[in-house]
């Protein structure tokens, strides 16, 4: 895998501390992101890297794609070992935190979040790391959303954004179309309740993930967590507070959320319902797609409709890769890393866990290919989204409490406002102890 992918070409590492160059053959046959020969002669490396696992099944879990990965690697690179231990997302962020509070950090860890890691000094910056074209090559808001105070830590790996899912088969027998505004969706739901749809649209609230429904709604309603303009959290806008009035007053409110409370149902169990064809509409991201088609459920993908029209903004969300300075090993941990950004590698982790791609050029393939027809949908929004605040070391904090109390704003007796406003003061308050 990769042999010869780049053809001939070499590259300064001037800027790591050995300043190595990259080995070039002159037939192409060994210039796959270059870095032959990096260890110069010196004692073997082995590196360390804790992954998390996109897989579904033992079929197509994480180890495997790492595995392949790795053996092509490592026969281009002789003296380089990268030993990946692949942990469920349950327990990923906790193994790694585990070690590094040991003193036993990994030399790389692909988790869901850098920023705590970055603030206490203990990654290396993405530019000490990885090549010029790499860095190029990331998609702008992600390697943005990389960044602690102006400098990139957080190399993005994964991502994925929404649209709103419906069932077909459902919107037809109501004689329905998909919604484009909110006051459509409000429709469509009363319309699919009135045929005895069990749950005209899913709103999950649960402590799974209710910060990423949330934060689709607020974007549709013109809010979200931060102010883009002053760089601070306005949770409790008047844009925030109101799109949650209008979630309360005009589908929970109505009975139009199906039967579990939208604050008990989590994001997993309402992406079940779609696929057993129970639920008219939700929010969904690529993986709903294989898992509807294999329950055979009809459906289609639009835009989150907004207030007037199709919201113009749609959340993103990434995964993302870091490197420990611990150990050292800087140049031949940004050689492997150069390797795992090749842009035939991210398209085929892109393509096996039905993922979008952190890179420009992987993007760009998979927008024209055939065979990334179904993806294409969320590839047209990728430049449209935006992420979690994940480069603030208080999000991890509001974002726990989000969880916890955002589902009670659409209850019967819940305030939007003043449950946003909670909100708000967590945020100051976490923003200020940073």
């Amino acid at each position: 895998m990769g042999v010869g992918r780049f053809g001939v070409q070499g590259r300064s590492r001037g800027r790591r501390r050995t300043g190595a160059m990259a080995a070039v053959s002159a037939l192409g046959l060994t210039a796959a992101l270059g870095g032959c020969g990096l260890t110069g002669g010196s004692d073997d490396v082995t590196l360390r890297l804790v992954a998390a696992d996109y897989g579904d099944s033992e079929s197509n879990g994480s180890q495997k794609y790492w595995d392949k990965l790795v053996t092509a690697y490592e026969a281009e690179h002789p003296g380089v070992t990268v030993d990946v231990t692949v942990y469920s997302w349950n327990d990923v962020d906790a193994k790694v935190k585990k070690m590094v509070d040991a003193g036993k950090a990994p030399d790389m860890a692909q988790i869901g979040a850098y920023a705590d890691y970055a603030a206490q000094g203990l990654l290396y910056r993405a530019d000490d790391l990885l090549s010029i074209p790499v860095q190029a090559d990331f998609v702008a808001q992600f390697a943005d959303a990389g960044r602690v105070r102006d400098v990139q830590y957080g190399i993005p790996f994964a991502s994925s954004t929404r649209l709103l899912f419906y069932n077909k088969t459902l919107f037809e027998k109501a004689g329905i179309s998909a919604p484009t505004t909110w006051k459509e969706l409000a429709a469509d739901a009363e319309a699919l309740k009135a045929q005895g749809v069990k749950t005209p649209y899913a709103l999950p609230l649960g402590a799974e993930e209710a910060q990423a429904e949330t934060m689709q709604w607020l974007l549709s309603g013109g809010g979200g967590y931060t102010d883009s303009d002053l760089g601070t959290y306005s949770i409790d806008s008047s844009e925030n507070v109101a799109t949650l009035d209008w979630l309360k007053d005009n589908l929970v409110g109505k009975d139009l959320t199906g039967p579990v409370a939208p604050g008990e149902l989590n994001r997993a169990d309402a992406f079940a319902a779609f696929a057993a064809g129970d639920v008219g509409m939700l929010n969904g991201h690529p993986s709903l797609m294989q898992m509807a088609k294999k329950k055979g459920v009809k459906f289609g993908m639009v835009p989150m409709p907004g207030i007037d029209g199709p919201s113009k903004v749609s959340m993103g969300v990434a995964d993302w890769m870091m490197a420990f300075k611990e150990n050292g090993h800087a140049d031949e941990v940004g050689d492997f890393l150069d390797f795992v950004y090749d842009k035939q590698n991210v398209l085929d982790f892109s393509r096996e866990y039905d993922l979008l791609p952190v890179t420009n050029s992987a993007s760009t393939v998979m927008t024209a290919a055939k065979q990334d027809a179904d993806l294409k949908p969320f590839l047209e929004r990728l430049p449209l989204s935006e992420l979690y605040p994940v480069g603030r070391t208080s999000w991890a904090e509001v974002s726990a409490d989000i969880k916890k109390r955002i589902g009670s704003t659409v209850t019967s007796g819940g305030s939007p406002s003043a449950i946003l406003g909670g909100l708000q003061s967590t945020a100051t308050r976490a923003e200020s102890a940073e």
